[in-house]
């Protein structure tokens, strides 16, 4: 092949979808290119003209339009356009423009049919548009992973193994001996039809029974765990091993209505889920110091790696980051309480920011706050609580939870405080808006209660769903704070880079990518009067109320997935090469993949942007 074949063979190699196309189709293709060049400003498609090339963008770049004249697209190098054409009747569908000087790849139609039919991933690529490129590629790596793909019911290898609520201490424990079984599900057998009541554990009899010396004949109903947290038999194994994380419990009764189908343990989990992330929560709640705590955090990066090695998708990773987040706060919290005593009037611990959202990663500071009941007297109980909230937010930065430079932690007093002066806060932010104080009070609207009395978050939950909605200058200028962060990509579909300091040359996915993302989601789900915290919950929550057609919220979820994947994978080959994880990326750094599907999640990013501005008028806002 001569040099300037293997040129063009091995640039259009980097890019999709040529660059899984087999060795000999690609060769076809290169024998058959005719090479042109587009001056800036000059027409390259006309609508209605013959169809007869796909075009492949050397260098350069094209504007790509409506047929009523309305900017379309905007391609840059590796990029391929007029398939669309080829596809339909042959005619020219979305004129086309070089905006540059631009150098072209014209591959003949004839050549186009020949891959259209023999390799499905170009047929896939060239029949869907970009967005739903997106959606393929985030769709394939769900596929690839047997958590996302497998119902709990695969887990459930028996019948439960069910008593009445009734039975006796020692009857409980010959049944579960006889059975073979870890857990015991007692039901209520008053009315027509038996009902799930509680359940009892090998861990309940060690540490409810025999640690107690109850008598044999003692109730089982006396130590048995009644509110239960259950799954649905239609859910999957990773909504199982994140409902498992998120409420630090080993046993899960699999539910179809009001019948029970079995029980799922840690151990069928961990069957599937090699990353041990279970593990280790458990092994949290066992260290009995700080020293123990932090000798153990080491192994979050571990099992943070071992998750992305095995194509976990970014709800599973940052919500196992988060339990695991959680349960290093809860131990601590109970660790402090076991040292300075029980808590003088009843409190609340909360996390905030992504903790609060389950989209934790291993690049992450501590942010939370504490809900004290309205009894609190400062004079008399806050240098306990001022004592305790050190400690755990000492012990936080000891096992690799840095302290928040911005002072979001419930060492500061000001986010020390009794439940109805939290809800003076949010009244406040949300009834009176000021920018500058939403903007500092932003990470407040991701919140969750972790610790103690829960109920105290959950009001506070309350109180944002009834009244946010109804103040739409309190949206307004969330808007307007949302839109402060950018998409980094530019006119001509390019990447834009931050152009000085050390990460000059970059571009930060979080910042630029998956922050306005959540922004924006968060405040659809606020109009939506939404509970849920988790940026997909939002969106689920956001699709029932109709505010965005299901396209845009499909959009959203796919743009939201691919950006906090790059930005994952990038942080986990860092651990692996001995390097500090950051969210600084280099283009270059990227393979083809990610950047033609990160411009392609960007455009989303930026395109609901633009919804955002008008759909809360948030120029307005900034005139306020």
């Amino acid at each position: 092949m001569q040099a300037e074949l293997i040129d063009i063979r091995n640039h259009m190699a980097q890019y999709p979808p040529f660059d899984e196309m087999p060795e000999e189709l690609l060769d076809r293709v290169v024998g058959e290119i005719e090479v042109v060049y587009s001056k800036a400003g000059s027409k390259v498609l006309e609508l209605g003209d013959p169809s007869s090339w796909l075009f492949y963008v050397r260098s350069g770049a094209v504007e790509i339009y409506r047929r009523t004249g309305e900017l379309y697209n905007r391609i840059g190098e590796g990029e391929v356009f007029g398939q669309f054409g080829l596809l339909m009747n042959r005619k020219v569908r979305f004129p086309a423009k070089a905006i540059e000087d631009t150098l072209l790849y014209k591959i003949p139609h004839d050549t186009f049919q020949y891959l259209w039919e023999n390799d499905d991933n170009f047929a896939d690529f060239v029949e869907i548009e970009d967005r739903s490129r997106l959606r393929s590629a985030v769709s394939r790596r769900e596929k690839s992973n047997e958590l996302m793909t497998s119902k709990v019911t695969r887990l459930i290898s028996r019948e439960p193994v069910t008593a009445p609520c009734t039975v006796r201490l020692q009857e409980a424990a010959r049944i579960m001996t006889e059975n073979g079984v870890s857990a015991l599900l007692l039901m209520d057998e008053e009315g027509e039809k038996p009902r799930l009541k509680g359940i009892i554990t090998d861990r309940d009899l060690r540490t409810r029974a025999l640690s107690e010396a109850l008598a044999s004949e003692t109730p089982i109903s006396e130590i048995m765990s009644e509110d239960l947290i259950t799954i649905r038999s239609n859910m999957f194994i990773f909504e199982a091993m994140l409902t498992m994380l998120h409420n630090n419990v080993h046993h899960l009764p699999v539910m179809d209505r009001d019948e029970v189908r079995g029980v799922i343990a840690l151990s069928d989990i961990v069957k599937y889920e090699s990353q041990s992330s279970l593990y280790l929560v458990s092994n949290i709640y066992h260290q009995q110091d700080v020293k123990g705590l932090k000798k153990i955090s080491l192994d979050v990066r571990d099992s943070f790696v071992r998750m992305v090695n095995e194509d976990a998708n970014s709800h599973m990773i940052g919500s196992a980051m988060a339990g695991i987040g959680r349960s290093f706060t809860q131990r601590l919290l109970e660790l402090g309480e076991e040292k300075f005593g029980p808590p003088p009037v009843p409190y609340c611990f909360m996390a905030l920011g992504s903790m609060a959202r389950d989209e934790q990663l291993v690049v992450t500071d501590q942010d939370n706050a504490m809900i004290l009941d309205d009894s609190f007297v400062p004079e008399a109980h806050d240098e306990y609580f001022r004592v305790l909230a050190k400690f755990v937010s000492d012990g936080l930065a000891e096992c690799g939870y840095s302290y928040c430079t911005g002072d979001i932690m419930a060492t500061n007093q000001k986010w020390r405080q009794p439940l109805s002066v939290w809800k003076g806060y949010f009244t406040d932010w949300i009834e009176n808006p000021k920018a500058e104080a939403l903007l500092n009070s932003n990470i407040f609207f991701d919140l969750d209660g972790i610790y103690g009395e829960t109920e105290f978050a959950e009001q506070l939950k309350t109180l944002v769903a009834e009244k946010a909605s109804n103040s739409q200058r309190f949206l307004a200028m969330m808007a307007r704070n949302a839109l402060n962060r950018t998409p980094p990509i530019g006119f001509f579909r390019t990447f834009v880079l931050e152009e000085d300091g050390k990460q000059q040359k970059t571009f930060n996915l979080k910042r630029r990518g998956t922050a306005p993302l959540s922004d924006l989601i968060r405040i659809h789900a606020l109009a939506c009067q939404s509970r849920a915290q988790n940026s997909f919950e939002r969106l689920k929550a956001i699709g029932n109320t109709k505010l965005l057609m299901e396209d845009d919220l499909g959009n959203l979820r796919d743009a939201l997935e691919f950006i906090s994947i790059v930005r994952i994978r990038h942080q986990a080959l860092a651990i692996e090469a001995g390097r500090e994880p950051d969210n600084n990326v280099r283009p270059e750094d990227l393979s083809p993949f990610e950047r033609s599907h990160l411009k392609d999640a960007f455009q989303v990013v930026n395109n609901a942007q633009k919804f955002l501005r008008f759909r809360y008028n948030a120029q307005v806002a900034r005139n306020v």
